[in-house]
């Protein structure tokens, strides 16, 4: 999918704000070191780098339609912060080793300003935001759209996430309640692979051209407090759905080629979510209403509308071990208005329910640097799964991991249809 919009410029601005005039011709200077991070001290100022850098050696089991059985090279992060009285800014940057088959070396992660006012704070940039309580890829979760251009790291929300511009503002009232409000001028949908082993359709999906403009803004509120034990939230959410509707397929020309009508529906959601503690047992649970502009349930070319909810918990057990488990599903209205015809409805085919289930088991050891940690994914309707095991060793500033994923079940699911690509890797990484 193109990617019309480069994400350097609002970097480069952000930089020429942090190191301003205002910052570099402060009268007091010096250096520290903080938890870790390079830092600086500029008038009243302070200027910290933090970051990591390490080798990923990833090796897949099979080799499919003649691509590498290899991954992998220089991993690194450099995170840049200047913070004042009350404001801050943030800029972290992804960097890997240069490859000119692949994209540039160099991306943000995020890069965003802070600014406090009393209880008031208000923030713009590219970055990551997280709604709801569920721990992954929860149901509310829904600023940022997912990279699934490679599924190694699928259990890492927070390193599939996209980070997007957006304004964000909140506002705290007392210790427990907090106010929210997000507007996001344009859209990005999920990222798929085009080509290659981790390619999803068929054939290259082309993005309506006017994704970067207020067409496609999006917006959404938020409010969450403490009543007693139990954390409560509420919100709105006004954009469009990440994954793409695809339908309309056209037989023409010598010989036929397939033309696919591509949108992203616009969409309201009301959703609500809970947490508290219960006889040890940490719960988490989301419910949401996902309502289309298909509210009769017969247009093709755009989703029904749905109910969504999770509900997880995480416990320590026997022997320190810790289990995580989380379950999602998206259950279709209308069920019986959806066509068979792939042709004429984006979602013929697919089941009226949606279900994942999502399980992690952990136990650390000498003094919680070494963790063995096993994470399996089951898609239920898909009858597929993923199955994740890995160690992983920290030694003060030195991580080591090794790691593997095996995809099974079946091959047409959404985790089935990658049976050739489990994988084995190993990673070193130095934090600074």
């Amino acid at each position: 999918m193109r990617q019309k919009r480069s994400v350097l410029l609002p970097a480069a601005v952000l930089f020429a704000f942090v190191f301003s005039p205002t910052f570099l011709f402060s009268q007091d200077f010096g250096f520290g070191e903080e938890e870790g991070a390079l830092s600086a001290s500029i008038g009243t100022f302070a200027i910290s780098l933090s970051g990591k850098a390490g080798m990923e050696v990833l090796s897949y089991v099979k080799d499919t339609m003649g691509d590498s059985s290899f991954d992998g090279g220089f991993r690194g992060r450099l995170n840049f912060e200047a913070q004042g009285a009350n404001a801050k800014g943030i800029i972290n940057l992804n960097v890997k080793a240069p490859d000119p088959n692949k994209d540039f070396f160099l991306s943000i992660n995020e890069a965003y300003l802070q600014a406090y006012f009393g209880d008031f704070e208000i923030e713009g940039g590219i970055r990551k935001l997280t709604w709801g309580k569920a721990d992954s890829m929860g149901p509310l979760d829904v600023i940022n759209p997912y990279d699934y251009r490679s599924l190694t790291n699928l259990a890492d929300s927070m390193e599939l996430k996209l980070a997007q511009p957006m304004i964000h503002a909140s506002y705290r009232i007392g210790s427990f309640t907090k106010i929210e409000a997000v507007a996001l001028p344009w859209f990005s949908p999920h990222r798929f692979a085009e080509d290659g082993r981790w390619a999803v359709f068929p054939l290259p999906i082309e993005n309506p051209s006017d994704m970067d403009t207020l067409k496609y803004a999006q917006a959404g509120a938020r409010f969450t407090t403490t009543i007693g034990p139990v954390d409560i939230g509420a919100q709105y959410f006004y954009g469009r759905m990440y994954q793409p509707a695809v339908s309309g397929f056209i037989a023409g020309g010598s010989p036929p080629v397939p033309a696919m009508s591509v949108d992203y529906n616009r969409y309201h959601q009301a959703g609500v979510d809970y947490a508290q503690v219960i006889a040890g047992f940490n719960i988490r649970a989301e419910f949401g209403a996902n309502i289309t502009n298909d509210t009769a349930g017969d247009d093709g070319a755009v989703y029904n509308p749905s109910l969504v909810w999770s509900l997880g918990f995480d416990r320590d057990l026997f022997l320190c071990i810790n289990l995580n488990l989380q379950c999602n599903e998206s259950i279709r209205l209308m069920d019986d208005k959806v066509s068979d015809n792939p042709q004429i409805d984006t979602e013929a085919g697919s089941e009226i329910t949606g279900t994942r289930i999502t399980a992690v088991l952990s136990k650390k050891f000498l003094r919680d640097e070494l963790e063995t940690r096993i994470t399996g994914i089951v898609g239920v309707e898909d009858k597929d799964f993923l199955i994740a095991p890995g160690i992983y060793w920290t030694i003060r500033d030195i991580g080591l991991e090794f790691s593997a994923g095996v995809f099974g079940g079946d091959k047409d699911g959404q985790l089935g249809q990658n049976h050739s690509n489990s994988f084995v890797k190993a990673g070193l990484t130095y934090t600074f």
